[in-house]
């Protein structure tokens, strides 16, 4: 998989699309059985695969195991750099209009996608929307940690809160997800359903492969699912159920497992959070004890830190697994294995 760094806004999408065409859906495959009898695709000639664009990496994580040898799946968003802050540049949108199928997350996690479908409308492209049919959850903002606080002044603050955003969510509008919680991809039951969602998709297109899809799809299926009995079974009994996190991307595990996501700031992961939520958190951490104090790869961990050194805790990290580092890369991590480094992190704080 190739990664090349963009930084540059969409520019003349329309026109750009129409010069670069459309690319060929057709796939053509035979089919082999290996020796457990499980069917096997057999690798196609490099022009017949399908060819298909991810916004970004847990989506190409899910592309990749269910497409199999069936197809060129390449993410769009390169390694190492935060989703929030991409746009696709002139280049990228010409390598869209020649992919067969463009596959994201939704929930409104690609800001940029609304003007990419718009600018592919009445072109040969497959859109995908992965978490489509899932129940999206409103987007947790930083007030969270007030909830646990004295009903008396619980409005006053968050009508003060209000008033000091106000600009600043104007500011950061850019990176806004609607309202909406776009973290899908952390709660492994939810992974699940996207990973249907891709299957079918992939049947739709080259349905020639289905069958090749649906046995991909059942045995990654099969990991998640022993991924969600180990989270089950690692935070059914610990000590608290509360957790400080940097980001506000934490809801759907949170609410899988019985947890409270308390955010310093909200959903996107550039948000300064105020003075007087920061205020909020420290009270909130010394009264409830609360010794670790988590962050994200890929951003800075300074408000975690400064949290951190305040109330005599560690900062340590809950990945969100929004993209891999460089060092992920070398580790050979992926979504499976950063997952169970996440479950670790929780037991650990949790029972401290």
């Amino acid at each position: 998989m190739k990664f090349r760094i963009h930084h540059l806004a969409i520019l003349s999408l329309s026109a750009l699309l129409i010069a670069a065409g459309c690319g060929n859906n057709a796939v053509n495959s035979s089919t082999t059985t290996n020796a457990s009898g499980a069917a096997e695709a057999t690798a196609l000639p490099e022009s017949s695969k399908l060819n298909i664009k991810v916004s970004f990496y847990p989506i190409y994580e899910f592309t990749k195991n269910v497409a199999g040898d069936l197809a060129d799946v390449e993410a769009l968003i390169p390694a190492g750099i935060e989703p929030h802050d991409w746009e696709p540049t002139a280049k990228d949108m010409a390598e869209i209009s020649d992919a067969d199928m463009l596959i994201y997350n939704g929930a409104g996690m690609e800001g940029w996608v609304d003007q990419v479908l718009e600018s592919v409308s009445g072109t040969p492209l497959i859109t995908v929307e992965a978490s489509k049919g899932l129940d999206i959850m409103e987007g947790t903002e930083e007030e969270e940690a007030d909830h646990h606080h004295e009903d008396g002044e619980h409005a006053h603050e968050e009508e003060e809160h209000a008033h000091e955003e106000g600009e600043h969510a104007h500011e950061e509008h850019s990176h806004d997800h609607g309202g909406l919680d776009p973290h899908v991809w952390l709660n492994p039951t939810l992974a699940i359903q996207e990973v249907r969602n891709i299957e079918a998709a992939l049947a739709a297109a080259a349905p020639e492969h289905a069958e090749d899809f649906k046995t991909n799809a059942d045995a990654y299926v099969a990991k998640l699912e022993q991924l969600d009995q180990e989270f089950k079974d690692g935070l059914k009994d610990t000590k608290r159920k509360d957790f400080i996190t940097q980001h506000a991307a934490f809801g759907y595990l949170a609410k899988q497992y019985g947890l409270t996501q308390v955010p310093i700031a909200g959903l996107s992961p550039e948000q300064e959070p105020s003075a007087a939520n920061m205020s909020k958190i420290v009270e909130f951490a010394k009264e409830h004890k609360v010794k670790t104090i988590f962050f994200e790869t890929l951003v800075s961990s300074s408000v975690a830190d400064t949290i951190a050194k305040e109330i005599g805790a560690k900062a340590a990290v809950l990945n969100p697994i929004e993209g891999l580092t460089e060092e992920d890369r070398s580790q050979n991590l992926d979504y499976l294995r950063i997952m169970r480094q996440n479950l670790e992190a929780l037991k650990s704080a949790l029972n401290e």
